[in-house]
């Protein structure tokens, strides 16, 4: 009876371990998107800021939650609101998550669907450029993870991202935040990467890191609310 009882445990541990293993490999199958509504958490997105001063760190208004959605939109739909005043004009405010579970040191490619809502009109005029078409949405990955880095009095990323309209190696632009409304009103956009998949090789632990953010020449407040996220790895 009691070897039964033994034999009954060992098998039951070994179908649950083996069901887990599953679970955990299941971010490494061809073409499984990572997806991030925030209905529940932040699903493991963390924010900041970059490309400023130290003499303007106090003056950025840098702020990051989840929130609902702003009014006119459903505001029982979750996102992440990412603000800030670019004092510098030359703003990056991001967004990043850690991916597990992939085969180490293999290349991936990467295709984002963003959907974020925004109220700045194409045509809209600020100082600097406009709030809409001078501030570009970029995405990108990389085997380490994006972190602030300070040099001379100065707050950069540590990847190459590229400069406001122009693409780097660890980041690629999707378009601008501009709403296609003539008014200033919050609308849902959509961008998307699927015509140019981006590249990145995961590191020796099988890890990537997701980066998802905005490159400002709009020297104002830009207030903005990522409602889907979602990553394709192949």
């Amino acid at each position: 009876m009691k070897s039964t009882l033994l034999l009954t445990s060992i098998l039951a541990v070994s179908l649950f371990s083996i069901s887990a293993c599953k679970q955990d490999d299941v971010p490494t199958q061809a073409g499984l998107p990572y997806q991030s509504s925030f209905q529940r958490d932040t699903d493991g997105w963390t924010a900041d800021i970059t490309d400023y001063g130290t003499a303007q760190e106090n003056i950025m208004e840098f702020k990051s939650a989840r929130a609902g959605l702003p009014a006119p939109l459903d505001s029982s739909r979750k996102s992440l609101m990412i603000e800030s005043m670019n004092r510098s004009d030359d703003a990056f405010m991001f967004l990043k998550k850690k991916v597990t579970g992939l085969q180490p040191n293999t290349d991936y490619k990467l295709v984002f669907d963003i959907e974020l809502a925004s109220k700045y009109p194409e045509n809209s005029i600020g100082i600097g450029g406009s709030p809409g078409s001078s501030v570009w949405l970029k995405v990108g990955a990389s085997p380490v993870e994006p972190v602030k880095e300070l040099k001379d009095g100065f707050y950069s990323l540590n990847l190459d991202k590229g400069a406001q309209n122009n693409d780097g190696k660890d980041a690629i632009r999707l378009g601008n935040i501009a709403s296609s409304d003539d008014t200033e009103k919050y609308t849902l956009i959509k961008r998307s990467n699927t015509e140019k998949p981006f590249v990145a090789r995961s590191n020796e632990k099988g890890e990537l890191w997701l980066l998802v953010g905005t490159d400002s020449g709009f020297e104002g407040l830009t207030t903005l609310y990522y409602s889907r996220i979602n990553v394709t790895l192949n």
